[in-house]
């Protein structure tokens, strides 16, 4: 059996993974590092293309990210904090590519306007209070509203086509919302990796075990699946980034951290249309309002994407239930992460999720058919055969203990370390690649913290990310000088 010893080992080959290993090696060069991969390609699961939205996530448009309080008013917090996150990422990415670590931002990252459109006096009231709310801050400054249908046409053809003239409508618009292609931008960074001495990228690499030494080391047994051989590594730190494989891996090592914590898989399908005489008439990703029960990653919207220079619009999500953890992953996934310490918590998220439940089964019960008619709420002209049905990548929500022992269903995404930083993981999905840049600083400073303290690392990382130690909420004249600077380098101002 082959034996490696390394610095970092990071597990899973997606966006977080390989976010995580630019910024180490940025930190610094001399670092040890191996990523391991269970697909014999990188960034093939939640992080391809076709698995996710590439709504490059900054609030502009998700309505959920603003939910209405009891007493009328518009909750802003989430979307700025989220907003904040993803100028981190933009910071970063054009840090990468003025070094040549990115190749042209056209590869990875493309301008779409970030839109929000609702229908019906309710809904309308709803946007033009969310827009108040938010455009009064300097960070959705920028921010226009309108309620006529003939400023709507103009913004989004396909959506105001034919719609009934009567019907009470209301529109938002972002013009330098983003479509990221995190595939094309998770392999980009792995090329650049593989370039790097010290470190060396492993597919076809299964897991099967991890024991803490004694030491405070790791001790990774894994399978290569193209041999049959089992090979073993020793990490002083161990980063579980496998999207929905994380859950089992985080219980295979052990830490109390991780106890308690469960799964419940989502998986979702696109409406796809590739047709240029439809795919031109619509530049933006258009949100709505999600229907009541349906979890946050359904959140109905019709997207411009661009994957490979190659433009079509994609409808969706619609979401169902399986018991797999990745797309490409086993029935038994959901069973054999069921633990003792995390049974109550999941029989209880169960019990407290009936409406989800049954929001679920009726999604997989739609026929095609069904599917275009709701698509026909954003695209009245829509016609079924000009629609084909894709599988997006598998999405795995936390369940987690609340404070009564029982459980509680988490829609967003949580890091777990030991408290000795020896180990890490990320679990849960969205907003996900969006903010996985200020996502990763947050696992530097949790398990490099001393490190993080020197001087090196310090003007380093404040190279990379400018804003690094300030608000970007709070600091208004700071958002602006970085946000004008990434528009740029990233040609999101054209």
């Amino acid at each position: 059996m082959t034996t490696t010893k390394v610095d970092v080992l990071l597990v899973g080959a997606g966006a977080m993974s390989t976010t995580l290993g630019m910024l180490l090696k940025q930190l610094d060069p001399s670092l040890k590092i191996r990523m391991v991969e269970r697909l014999d390609h990188v960034a093939k699961e939640s992080t391809d293309g076709w698995n996710n939205a590439g709504t490059g996530h900054a609030a502009y448009c998700e309505l959920n990210y603003t939910p209405e309080r009891q007493d009328g008013s518009i909750d802003t917090s989430k979307a700025f904090n989220i907003n904040a996150a993803f100028e981190v990422s933009l910071q970063f990415w054009s840090h990468l590519v003025e070094q040549g670590a990115l190749p042209a931002p056209k590869e990875f990252i493309n301008r779409v306007p970030h839109e929000s459109f609702v229908w019906g006096e309710e809904k309308v009231e709803f946007l033009r209070k969310r827009y108040q709310a938010l455009s009064s801050h300097p960070a959705f400054a920028d921010m226009e509203y309108s309620e006529d249908p003939r400023v709507l046409a103009d913004w989004m053809p396909l959506v105001m086509q034919n719609r009934d003239p009567m019907q009470p409508v209301a529109a938002t618009r972002v013009r330098y919302g983003t479509d990221v292609d995190f595939g094309a931008l998770a392999r980009n960074m792995a090329v650049y990796l593989q370039q790097q001495p010290d470190f060396e990228l492993l597919l076809s690499r299964t897991v099967k075990d991890l024991d803490k030494q004694s030491d405070g080391s790791w001790k990774v047994e894994m399978r290569n699946e193209k041999t049959g051989k089992d090979e073993l590594i020793h990490a002083s730190f161990v980063f579980l980034g496998a999207g929905g494989g994380a859950l089992p891996l985080l219980q295979l090592s052990g830490i109390p951290e991780g106890k308690g914590y469960g799964g419940f898989p989502v998986s979702g399908q696109w409406l796809v249309c590739d047709k240029p005489e439809i795919v031109e008439q619509h530049l933006a990703k258009v949100y709505g309002a999600a229907p009541i029960g349906a979890p946050p990653m359904s959140v109905p919207h019709l997207d411009t994407r661009i994957i490979d220079g190659k433009k079509a619009l994609l409808f969706g999500p619609f979401a169902g239930f399986t018991t797999k953890f990745l797309k490409e992953g086993s029935v038994l996934d959901l069973p054999l992460s069921i633990r003792l310490n995390n049974l109550k918590p999941m029989l209880s998220v169960g019990k407290n999720n009936m409406d989800l439940t049954r929001y679920l089964i009726s999604e997989v019960m739609q026929s095609h058919g069904d599917r275009v008619d709701s698509l026909r709420n954003f695209f009245p002209e829509a016609k079924d055969d000009d629609w084909t049905l894709a599988y997006a990548g598998q999405r795995v929500q936390i369940i987690k203990k609340d404070g009564k022992c029982s459980g509680k269903l988490e829609f967003g995404t949580e890091v777990i370390s030991s408290a000795d930083g020896s180990l890490a993981a990320l679990l849960g999905a969205s907003p996900g690649a969006s903010t996985a840049v200020s996502t990763m600083i947050n696992i530097v400073e949790r398990c490099f913290a001393e490190r993080l303290t020197s001087d090196a690392w310090q003007a380093k990382i404040k190279q990379m990310v400018p804003s690094y130690g300030q608000s970007l909420v709070d600091n208004t004249e700071l958002l602006k000088e970085v946000r004008q600077r990434t528009l740029k380098v990233l040609e999101l101002d054209r």
